[in-house]
């Protein structure tokens, strides 16, 4: 491959190819000359394009479905307001009444979170990996476009709904990026508060016009370029021009803003290489919120924390969850909630 930033980066990752296969890769980085690098190829699809000139992408999605990730998991679905969303149901142990609820980011997939969802199982949790509208797997709403996560909470809390419904008593949310921001609408929320146990964000956004503010740089644009999209997502007006199904507010969304509104543990796994969501946004939520929030940093770009180093990541979480929430697993607890 060419040697770029990303081929060379430390950890696991994988190659999806244009007609949808894949190959794993290893951490195993071996030179070919100034401008090329190999990898050890540890798992591929049987469609993978392994052949001279073949076009990848780079991902940090390394597991295809629940079953490459040897996870046992049935079809399900859920109903939101705007029609049924799929689901992935992915037993606990013993049928315990904790819960994790898996949310992807903008542009990615269910597939995404599967890096999470093993933590989730080995601690006997059952799994719930959700999509939510306009996700490419979830309904379709309007034109298709994405309200940043304002709109799509209401998604994820038909799936808590649903969760409730078939045996929870807690809930685990694991947000990844733009999942970040669904999940804290949910944990900002006074109805949930006595429900959710815990959360775990992997490079959240907590600032929209911080991350477009970094997305423009990352795009070879000036920071301040992003100031001129807030008008066209805030104010119905413009949204409506640009097809957006609702205007969006965007302080709604500022979760250093709202810090003072956060009532549960939450641990913020950030890589100090994001380029997409900015990693001092997380640490000012730490700083604002040091009794809740705690902050671990990897060297990893956007999303791409687990794949630098998977083990340092599950064992992170495990030990998190361990302290924050599986001490009292809820199994003497009455239900804290009634879905509507």
């Amino acid at each position: 491959m060419d040697r770029t930033l990303q081929t060379v980066a430390d950890g696991i990752y994988n190659l999806w190819f244009e007609n949808g296969g894949w190959a794993q890769l290893s951490d195993e980085i071996l030179a070919r000359g100034s401008d090329r690098i190999a990898r050890r190829v540890t798992n591929s699809s049987p469609d993978s394009s392994l052949t001279i000139g073949a076009r990848a992408s780079w991902s940090g999605i390394y597991f295809a479905s629940p079953t490459d990730a040897s996870l046992p998991m049935r079809e399900v679905a859920f109903d939101t307001a705007v029609g049924s969303a799929p689901a992935w149901l992915v037993e606990g142990k013993d049928a315990r009444p904790t819960w994790a609820v898996h949310i992807h980011g903008l542009g990615s997939a269910r597939a995404g979170t599967l890096r999470g969802v093993q933590v989730a199982t080995d601690l006997g949790y059952t799994s719930l990996v959700i999509s939510y509208r306009n996700d490419g797997e979830g309904p379709k709403v309007g034109s298709g476009r994405s309200s940043l996560g304002f709109a799509e909470a209401e998604d994820a809390e038909a799936a808590v709904h649903y969760a409730v419904r078939h045996g929870a008593h807690r809930i685990i949310l694991f947000g990844w990026s733009m999942g970040a921001a669904i999940a804290l609408q949910l944990v900002g929320s006074a109805r949930y508060q006595s429900l959710i146990a815990g959360v775990v964000l992997e490079s959240p956004v907590l600032d929209w016009v911080a991350t477009i503010n970094a997305n423009c740089v990352r795009s070879g644009l000036p920071a301040a370029t992003g100031i001129l999209a807030v008008p066209w997502l805030t104010l119905r007006p413009m949204s409506q021009m640009m097809g957006l199904p609702t205007a969006i507010p965007l302080r709604d969304l500022s979760w250093v803003a709202r810090a003072a509104e956060l009532a549960v543990p939450i641990l913020i796994i950030h890589g100090n290489r994001d380029d997409s969501a900015p990693i001092r946004v997380s640490q000012e939520l730490r700083d604002l919120r040091p009794d809740l929030v705690e902050l671990k940093t990897f060297k990893a770009g956007h999303t791409l924390a687990w794949n630098s180093d998977p083990e340092r990541w599950r064992s992170t979480v495990t030990t998190w969850l361990s302290t924050h929430v599986s001490a009292d697993d809820g199994w003497d607890l009455p239900r804290p909630y009634k879905p509507i």
